[in-house]
């Protein structure tokens, strides 16, 4: 039997298979059928949705199906009615977003039935930081699409072809913002020049409904305005920043507003003046009211104090809370440090009840393998989104506390930190296109689970399904199930725990080499640096034991959660194992939930992860069939030299830590490769 179906997966899936570049992202060619299109508005949106069904169609042959626009109460926002033979929505936009849900369901065999489909958060925004000489912060995929330097900012056809590329992926899942430049903002992105290119970016994102917005440095009036001060209760810079906001409106109408970034790893700030967050935000804020706009003020503010950093931005914000404008919207980084692999939720969601908080998660992987490491990210943010506050009582999920479910926003927004660059593939890596897919998906509806997105990813991404005029092979469908989808999907459910276990499991957290933030660097601690610059700062590693004391007897930051998280924290008998060194320093041998000594169970969870990402080297080499030779050939190499990482993340740690525990690795754990001293002398030579 088991001979017999090996058999027929070659016959179906063993001639050559049509190569793909990763361009076309979730968006490929398809076979289509004609369809009827019935539209009585006129509009560019509405002519891209007439268009995307006219391309994209796979229903029944020359089957009519109606676009309306038409007020319903159900209907939310940019929301719409989907059924079988049309789409209502009250804007142009809803009808394009409900097109492309139309399509996405056509292709991966979701049902269509008669519903209302309405977005969790009002703004759906991807923060690109790219600097305007063309290189990103923490970028993986190659430089800027948006910005070359300072000699090049004509606007070519070759850039507004990407933009429109751009705009129409992040469209089909239901961005609807981008903030064009880092959050370490140059002044000069306010200058007439750089505006005027905005003015073009914006010009090829509006049909598809994405606003623009940027990123601006709050000393601007002083450094491109030629004023004394950036004093923000200054009268000069009110109207400084009331006259930028007017150029700005004049140019793009409808600007999405500003992120800032302020007081926070020396960019300058409020506080640079005795002003608070408050002040600082409010004068901005005032300057894009009459234009519709809003500020996204960061909360992601810590300095070199004895202070547990985890706290920082809970103790400076919180008692600011109600003295925000309404158009200021607080971004919170989902954790309290810094975009870990793991991380409990900021104590900021659900405290702030006067002021809008907004989640900013992090798409491009600075601290996951970058784009090397295949590391599918919605299963993360599904555990952030539905962590429980208790902040109103059990069921006052990270969602609910900032969809508007619970609290009275003005606006409610989700922001992710975006990984696209020009790269063919845009992303780095073909899986990295997934976390893309993802943030918007749970963007739009903040409810999804990781399964639901991965299986529609994987479909659109790879299932058989070329243009008419391409020679193909022909698979069953049941084949490409069992052998393509089933484990490619486990194999991306499993991909983040996997890349927590061999980087930083039960709670370890910021031990990475501190000028890549790629691989480990649990030694890291050079005289004169800032202790919460040094993974020793986080592991706090000695011979009595290991882990960051933040209990009652420690920082206290657990006094920052509502209870019961506040209890169940503190108490090591009841805090999650997950989350066990985050909150707790505990000696070596403390005996974990697992029956093992805590050394014990820190070496298993590493050997686990190695051997997690070997077992994804095999599931892809399966998979060689029913894949492109390219993408195929991309993702094997990556996976290798992930497989490689992770034994570098395992035999660093596990020696550096044998240091202080100074007990044996359990004999059936594969002993360690690498020398811990030529691990740290490779890592203080290495530039990446």
């Amino acid at each position: 039997m088991k001979v017999t179906f090996t058999l027929l997966i070659f016959l179906f899936a063993a001639l050559t298979l049509n190569a793909e570049n990763g361009h076309d992202l979730w968006l490929r060619a398809k076979h289509t059928a004609p369809v009827n299109v019935v539209c009585s508005g006129k509009s560019p949106t509405l002519e891209i949705a007439k268009q995307e069904l006219h391309q994209g169609w796979q229903g029944k042959a020359n089957a009519t199906f109606v676009l309306k626009k038409k007020h319903d109460k159900l209907i939310k926002g940019d929301g719409y009615r989907l059924s079988p033979d049309g789409i209502e929505a009250n804007t142009d936009l809803g009808l394009l977003y409900g097109v492309y849900d139309l399509l996405r369901r056509q292709q991966t065999g979701e049902p269509i039935t008669e519903q209302v489909e309405n977005p969790s958060y009002e703004r759906r925004i991807l923060d690109h930081w790219d600097n305007l000489d063309g290189t990103i912060e923490r970028g993986y995929a190659g430089r800027s699409i948006f910005w070359h330097g300072k000699d090049s900012l004509a606007v070519t056809e070759k850039d507004k072809k990407l933009w429109q590329e751009y705009a129409r992926a992040d469209a089909s899942i239901g961005i609807n913002g981008a903030v064009l430049d880092n959050v370490n903002a140059s002044p000069l992105v306010l200058t007439t020049e750089y505006l005027k290119r905005v003015q073009a970016i914006a010009e090829v994102l509006r049909p598809y409904g994405i606003k623009t917005y940027l990123s601006v440095n709050f000393a601007s009036p002083s450094v491109i305005g030629g004023l004394k001060t950036s004093d923000p209760l200054d009268p000069q810079v009110k109207e400084w920043w009331k006259n930028k906001a007017k150029e700005i409106y004049k140019l793009i109408p409808d600007f999405g507003g500003f992120l800032v970034k302020a007081n926070s790893e020396g960019q300058p700030g409020p506080q640079n003046f005795g002003r608070t967050h408050a002040d600082g935000a409010n004068t901005i804020a005032d300057a894009v009211k009459p234009y519709g706009g809003i500020v996204m003020w960061r909360a992601f503010v810590y300095s070199a104090n004895d202070e547990d950093r985890a706290k920082q931005a809970y103790n400076e914000f919180m008692p600011l809370d109600g003295k925000f404008h309404d158009n200021v919207i607080i971004q919170v980084k989902n954790g309290p440090v810094d975009f870990q692999p793991r991380e409990p939720f900021s104590p900021l969601f659900g405290a702030m009840k006067k002021t809008p908080v907004m989640p900013e998660l992090q798409v491009t992987q600075e601290y996951l393998g970058q784009a090397v490491h295949l590391v599918f990210l919605a299963p993360m943010w599904e555990e952030f989104l539905k962590s429980d506050t208790y902040q109103e009582g059990k069921g006052s999920t990270v969602a609910r506390c900032t969809d508007g479910s619970i609290f009275q926003q003005t606006h409610t927004a989700i922001a992710g930190v975006a990984n696209v660059g020009l790269d063919t593939n845009w992303c780095g890596h073909p899986f990295a296109q997934a976390n893309w897919y993802a943030f918007g998906r749970l963007a739009w509806n903040n409810q999804l689970s990781s399964d639901q997105i991965a299986d529609e990813w994987v479909k659109l991404t790879f299932k058989p399904t070329p243009a008419e005029d391409r020679t193909h092979s022909t698979v069953l469908p049941i084949v490409w199930n069992i052998n393509f989808l089933k484990p490619v999907k486990r194999m991306m459910l499993e991909s983040r725990e996997a890349a927590v276990n061999y980087m930083m499991p039960l709670g370890l957290h910021h031990i990475f080499a501190p000028e890549n933030h790629y691989g480990p660097g649990p030694w890291w601690a050079p005289k004169g640096v800032r202790k919460d610059w040094t993974p020793p700062y986080y592991h706090q590693a000695d011979t009595l034991g290991i882990g960051f004391d933040r209990t009652e007897n420690g920082s206290n930051a657990v006094s920052q959660y509502h209870e019961p998280l506040r209890s169940l924290f503190n108490d090591v008998n009841t805090c999650p194992e997950i989350y066990l060194l985050w909150f707790h320093h505990l000696p070596w041998n403390y005996q974990t939930q697992s029956g093992l000594t805590l050394w014990d169970d820190l070496c298993y969870h590493y050997q686990e992860g190695l051997d997690q990402v070997r077992s994804f080297q095999k599931t892809w080499d399966k998979a060689k069939p029913y894949v492109d030779k390219e993408r195929f050939s991309v993702v094997q190499k990556k996976l290798r030299k992930q497989c490689i990482n992770a034994q570098v993340w395992k035999d660093a740690c596990l020696l550096y830590f044998q240091q202080f525990s100074r007990m044996p690795i359990p004999y059936n754990i594969e002993r360690p490769v690498h020398n811990l001293k030529d691990l740290i002398e490779n890592d203080m030579k290495r530039k990446r």
